[in-house]
């Protein structure tokens, strides 16, 4: 009985740990390639806004993080930085600075979603029509699956 036992939740937790390691490689391993340094660093030359993203947020923490900098052009949003991986990252625009995902959520039906972020180290993301991103100060990058914050960043 003991020996059963036993292997049951040895096999129970290698299937947990199995599953959170695929939770976290999945999106690494599908991810597309990100945008070179130089097709960031062009796209983000006329940019009207930019502001740094920084990993000392009260939201962030070992894997929920992004770096680098963010630049707001006439039709894209361009990061050139590192984000942690992790899956379902979204994109919103919100009115105030929020640093964490208690401050987001009270807020969220209220920010627009700009899009999908699907790459990991750098990204462009065209801007919709219809969006003013002058509407609002903050760029904030969101993990939709899990309700988790990543980072945040003001720009204006």
């Amino acid at each position: 009985m003991r020996r059963i036992l036993l292997a049951i939740v040895t096999h129970t937790a290698a299937l947990a740990v199995g599953f959170a390691l695929g939770i976290y490689l999945l999106p690494i391993l599908t991810a597309p390639a990100s945008p070179d340094a130089e097709m960031l660093q062009s796209s983000a030359q006329n940019a009207q806004f930019s502001a740094t993203l920084t990993r000392d947020l009260r939201g962030s923490d070992l894997l929920h993080w992004g770096e680098g900098t963010i630049s707001l052009t006439d039709g894209q949003i361009v990061h050139e930085g590192r984000l942690a991986p992790g899956p379902d990252y979204k994109l919103y625009l919100v009115e105030s600075f929020v640093e964490h995902e208690d401050e987001f959520l009270p807020i969220k039906d209220q920010a627009q979603l700009v899009g999908d972020v699907k790459t990991f180290g750098g990204f462009l993301l065209d801007i919709p029509d219809g969006i003013d991103v002058t509407n609002y100060t903050t760029v904030l990058i969101w993990c939709e699956a899990f309700s988790e914050f990543i980072t945040a960043a003001q720009y204006r």
